[in-house]
């Protein structure tokens, strides 16, 4: 999606760019830094299927902000699990990895889900060896990659903010996208089926509070008076193109 870097229109007639504060100051805002760019680029060829490179950036994006709000969980596994999680879909035939993870899934290629989950920690390994993570660490990032679907409990504080983080994604506005031509799902039927899928299976308070409020906002994009005020070409805000 193209982005200016300056509105052509100001309506305030002065320049208020002085204003802006630097990055560092601003609440909220995500960035890799070096470490996990390291673990991206290696990781990126592992994800040019099914949309997961861009997946795996809003993932890492939302495990950024819990494992601020948890003091618990630890980043230096949090963040690399993150980001290696879904490196295992690239071993499965994508049309099988649609009918695996299909909302009327009837468990006849559970396989493929449990084979991304032990393909991916194979690679996770691989990868984490080659920048030079402890063992220790490597091996509880595998442990939390292996299952991260498939396992209904969580093994710890850092296995439930990758998880979280993982589910959250499916209300953000790329993951009610992405999920429309997969499944055949109007904006409406998307949000919904992925919200319901989106909250009962969190295990943090703070990834509840934030699926909660991307829900809101997104529901609101298909509002009735949203919708009406489009109409009228009086919304300035529309919902995404991906």
């Amino acid at each position: 999606m193209k982005r200016v870097s300056r509105s052509p229109v100001n309506h305030l007639g002065r320049d208020v760019s002085h204003k802006i504060p630097v990055w560092q100051n601003v609440p909220g805002l995500v960035a890799m830094g070096e470490r996990d760019a390291r673990i991206w680029e290696l990781a990126t060829p592992y994800l040019q299927t099914r949309d997961n490179d861009v997946h795996t950036l809003y993932s890492f994006a939302i495990a950024n902000q819990l494992v601020t709000r948890i003091p618990e969980a630890n980043e230096h596994i949090v963040l690399p699990a993150i980001i290696l999680h879904d490196t295992g879909w690239s071993t499965v035939d994508e049309q099988i990895a649609f009918q695996a993870i299909a909302p009327d899934r009837d468990g006849t290629y559970t396989w493929a889900v449990y084979q991304h989950e032990k393909e991916g920690a194979r690679i996770a390994r691989e990868i984490l060896s080659e920048v030079g993570y402890a063992q220790a660490d490597i091996d509880e990032i595998c442990e939390i990659i292996d299952g991260h679907d498939t396992r209904l409990t969580s093994l710890s504080i850092n296995d439930s903010c990758v998880k979280d983080a993982d589910k959250i994604w499916r209300v953000s506005p790329h993951g009610i996208d992405v999920a429309m031509p997969r499944f055949g799902l109007d904006r409406d039927e998307s949000l919904r089926i992925n919200a319901f899928r989106a909250y009962d299976d969190l295990f943090t308070d703070a990834g509840k509070a934030m699926s909660l409020a991307i829900i809101a906002l997104e529901s609101m994009d298909i509002s009735i008076q949203m919708k009406e005020m489009q109409e009228r070409g009086r919304a300035n805000v529309t919902t995404t193109d991906w």
